[in-house]
């Protein structure tokens, strides 16, 4: 088994000394893009009940629906054997989104704090990641710039436990294809266009509570 360590070492003996961190170019997210983004990302006459280019299953498309009682309004509870995500509102109702949540044992069930949100985020990869998929992310190590292409979309709310982040998202993403399946590193996944309306409703501060994914058979109906 390849550990952290191998890769340090034989990195070392491969190439010459690391640059320093000061000449090594840092992801950006260009705010004067970000309004022409989400043109691109949003439909034509965007409808979030009845638009559909991605060709989704229509449970998937954002639906009113009546919350459960004695939950909290702001809070998001993601259902992972549907694949729903819901955020409660403050009327007895929740707008429910389609989503794609972490691939095998990836998925981290619990109760945790959006401590910060973004508009069109960059990303990085994380270390257990490049570790783990060195031929997928060793190319991305130093981080990604925001932009359509980015594996965190449009919009991101960043998961913590108390001060620590967690590294878990629930972003926007690049692959609408995925929403409905097992697909991710660990995060809740959306459409670029869904969550950009989620966003806008959601503080920081709320709660999202990711409840335990069944045991290796995704939710087709």
């Amino acid at each position: 088994m390849l550990t952290r360590r191998h890769f340090v070492i034989s990195t070392g003996a491969l190439f010459s000394a690391p640059l320093p961190t000061s000449l090594l170019a840092a992801p950006t997210s260009d705010k004067s893009m970000w309004d022409i983004w989400d043109a691109q990302v949003t439909p034509p006459n965007y409808d979030a009940a009845t638009s559909n280019p991605w060709g989704l299953h229509r449970r998937f498309l954002p639906q009113r629906v009546e919350a459960n009682t004695g939950l909290v309004p702001g809070d998001i509870h993601v259902d992972a054997v549907a694949r729903y995500l819901y955020h409660i509102g403050t009327d007895g109702t929740a707008m429910r989104y389609g989503v794609a949540i972490a691939r095998g044992n990836l998925y981290e069930p619990g109760t945790y704090d959006i401590r910060w949100k973004t508009k069109w985020p960059t990303w990085t990869p994380t270390a257990a990641m490049v570790e783990r998929d060195p031929n997928l992310y060793g190319n991305l190590a130093e981080g990604v710039d925001a932009g359509p292409k980015n594996p965190l979309g449009s919009r991101a709310l960043y998961l913590f436990v108390g001060n620590s982040d967690t590294y878990l998202r629930s972003h926007g993403s690049p692959n609408p294809e995925s929403i409905g399946g097992r697909a991710s590193s660990g995060c809740v996944r959306m459409v670029m266009a869904h969550i950009n309306g989620l966003y806008e409703n959601v503080d920081a501060g709320s709660t999202a509570f990711l409840y335990a994914a069944e045991n290796g058979v995704t939710a087709q109906s």
